[in-house]
C-alpha cells in the first residue's frame, strides 16, 4: 500500500504544471473575474480584465511559438509561475506587466508603427489636400474642364459628378 501512494504522489508531483495550470490559469480567475462584476468596485474589474488581456497575450505567444516551446523544458513551470503571480491579488502582476509593458507598446501614440508607409509628396512637396487635387486636375485637364466639373455638381437634382451610369465624367 505505501508504493501505492509513493507512485501517486510521484504522478502528480511530475504532472503538477499539468494538474495546478487549468486551475490558476482558468478556474480562480474564471471565480474572481464573476465576483468582481458582482461588486461595484472598478478596482477589481480592472485587474481581472487586465488578467484576462494578458491571458490572452500569453495564448497567442504560446500558439505560435509552440514548436519552439516545445524545446524548452522549464516553459511549463515557468509558465506556471508566471500565471501565479499575474493571479495572486498580493502581488498585482497583471497590473504591473499591463502598465510597464503592455501599455506603453499598444497605448502610447509614440511608438513605431511598423506598417507607416510614408506619403507621397508631389514636386513641390505640397501637401495632399483638396487645394492641390484641384490644382492637379486644372493642370491636367485645363480651367474650362474645371469649372465645367463644378458647374455640373451644382446642377439641380445631381449631388455627384457620375454620369447615369455611374461613370466619372
Amino acid at each position: 500500500m505505501g508504493s501505492g501512494v509513493g507512485s501517486f504522489l510521484k504522478v502528480v508531483l511530475k504532472n503538477f504544471d499539468i494538474l495546478a495550470g487549468p486551475f490558476i490559469s482558468l478556474v480562480y480567475p474564471l471565480y474572481a473575474s464573476i465576483r468582481a462584476i458582482e461588486t461595484k468596485s472598478p478596482i477589481d474589474d480592472q485587474q481581472w480584465l487586465t488578467y484576462w488581456v494578458l491571458y490572452s497575450l500569453i495564448t497567442l505567444f504560446e500558439l505560435t511559438f509552440s514548436k519552439l516551446l516545445e524545446w524548452i523544458p522549464i516553459w511549463p513551470y515557468a509558465r506556471l509561475i508566471l500565471m501565479c503571480w499575474l493571479v495572486i491579488p498580493y502581488f498585482s502582476g497583471a497590473a504591473y506587466v499591463y502598465e510597464h509593458l503592455v501599455r506603453p507598446v499598444l497605448v502610447n501614440p509614440q511608438t513605431i508603427n511598423i506598417w507607416y508607409v510614408p506619403r507621397k509628396k508631389d514636386l513641390f512637396n505640397k501637401p495632399d489636400d483638396i487645394l492641390t487635387a484641384a490644382e492637379k486636375y486644372m493642370e491636367e485637364h485645363g480651367t474650362g474642364q474645371f469649372e465645367n466639373l463644378i458647374h455640373r455638381a451644382h446642377k439641380p437634382g445631381t449631388s455627384t459628378v457620375f454620369d447615369e451610369d455611374n461613370h466619372y465624367s
